[in-house]
């Protein structure tokens, strides 16, 4: 005999249904001539790529946003960002609180002593705590940035206040889109905007479940569940290896670090090894980077940033998880133990599945836009992997891309924003409960 939660798909892809409504209504709203600066409508495609780009939070376009689109159009955009970085963290967080509550009753309360958010928390809770965390950290950004646009460049109160508001919504949301032709270059030495906005992807990139239970626990981090130790610990440690890998393999780039000052270095180099988690801004020119770049650049992209939060990827937790087994497997043991507790056989399913994913997800489009384009595969990679992360970094092809490879791109950050959320929860819906075993047998692996 067998008990499956097969039927409780419908969570997951009501998810599916309502991003997709996002975007269809963000086409049509982008389509309207009123919303281009330009005679007559946006394309279809375009219309399309950046309402997808915007609600999937990944920061991709084709034209530019600053010139391209009037102040109506940049308000859609806006909009549809704050819905696309709201929805994905509440669906992201119910639907882990959905998770928790089919485990049962014993579960359910190993989940409450471990999460202290989560696993007995109501809808509403999580509802007004993801609506009062965006508007905290997006109010003060907005403050900061407009002040320092304001006195600093010589740029007009209201136009400050727009260019204020308008980056700090796409960078708690780790949108990556800005009102400057060539995104945030122009601001390369300037360590107020560079920090504060670092400062407001890094947070919507650790996840609601995690900055919630740090304002709970913060004199008492000892008592952090093991979700929030290891997206906390992972994402110090790839920040770190991204940060320096753009500082030793950039060092002395003529087109990126080597003109600056060695201050002026460090800061770029800081901003730049952390924008790979999924927040899309750029100081400084990534075509102009060195191809090994590049490829530690593709690395951070598809890991991603933590759960439940306005990052992409695969996600640190699943990247962690699979090192653990990996750990595990080579010590000879039976279970995956982590900081005193045993990650259970099913989130170890889990993450190999939603890795596996992502991996096949990110070559067929690697495949598809290499088909389509003509474009060197250092390249075609780089952006293919940066749509599935959700990231929205580019080495300047992107707007060169021909139709079917740009669709290809809507596809990838579609797939790449929902997937992973959906994946991870309809497995874990599905989960079966068999009260027999069959016989074993060992298959020669490797």
């Amino acid at each position: 005999m067998t008990r499956s939660d097969g039927g409780r798909r419908g969570p997951a892809l009501y998810v599916v249904a309502a991003f997709a409504a996002a975007i269809v209504v963000g086409t049509l709203a982008l389509m309207v001539p009123y919303a281009r600066a330009g005679h007559g409508g946006a394309p279809p495609l375009v219309a399309l790529f950046t309402a997808t780009s915007a609600v999937c939070l990944t920061g991709h376009v084709v034209v530019d946003t600053s010139s391209y689109w009037t102040p109506f159009g940049q308000t859609m955009i806006v909009l549809l960002v704050q819905v696309g970085g709201f929805g994905i963290m509440t669906a992201a967080s119910l639907l882990a609180l959905l998770v928790s509550r089919r485990l049962g009753l014993r579960g359910r309360l190993l989940a409450a002593s471990e999460t202290k958010t989560l696993g007995l928390g109501s809808v509403r809770r999580v509802v007004v705590g993801v609506v009062v965390l965006s508007v905290i950290v997006e109010a003060g950004v907005a403050v900061v940035l407009t002040l320092r646009f304001w006195t600093a460049y010589d740029t007009a109160l209201h136009s400050a206040a727009w260019q204020g508001i308008f980056h700090a919504v796409s960078a708690f949301n780790n949108a990556g889109f800005a009102l400057f032709p060539n995104n945030l270059t122009s601001f390369v030495t300037d360590p107020v905007i560079s920090l504060v906005v670092l400062v407001a992807f890094v947070l919507g990139g650790l996840g609601f479940p995690v900055l919630f239970e740090l304002r709970r626990t913060w004199r008492r981090p000892r008592r952090l569940s093991l979700h929030s130790k290891i997206t906390l610990w992972v994402t110090a440690v790839l920040a770190a290896i991204g940060v320096g890998a753009q500082l030793v393999l950039e060092w002395t780039n003529p087109a990126t670090l080597g003109p600056l000052a060695v201050p002026q270095k460090a800061l770029a180099g800081l901003f730049q090894g952390m924008t790979p988690r999924t927040a899309g801004f750029n100081t400084l020119d990534f075509g102009a980077m060195n191809e090994t770049t590049w490829l530690v650049t593709d690395a951070l992209m598809f890991i991603g940033t933590g759960s439940a939060g306005t990052g992409g990827g695969i996600k640190v937790t699943t990247f962690a998880i699979l090192g653990f087994m990996i750990i595990a497997e080579a010590r000879g043991a039976n279970d995956v133990d982590v900081a005193g507790r045993r990650v259970a056989p099913a989130a170890q399913r889990q993450a190999l599945a939603v890795a596996l994913l992502g991996v096949g997800v990110s070559f067929l489009g690697t495949l598809l836009l290499l088909a389509t384009s003509g474009i060197a595969l250092d390249r075609v990679l780089f952006e293919a992997v940066s749509a599935f992360g959700t990231v929205g970094l580019s080495t300047g092809i992107t707007a060169e891309l021909p139709g079917p490879a740009q669709a290809a791109l809507i596809v990838l950050m579609f797939i790449g924003r929902i997937g992973p959320v959906t994946a991870a929860s309809a497995l874990a819906l599905r989960q079966q409960v068999r009260f027999y075993r069959l016989p074993e047998e060992r298959p020669i692996v490797g």
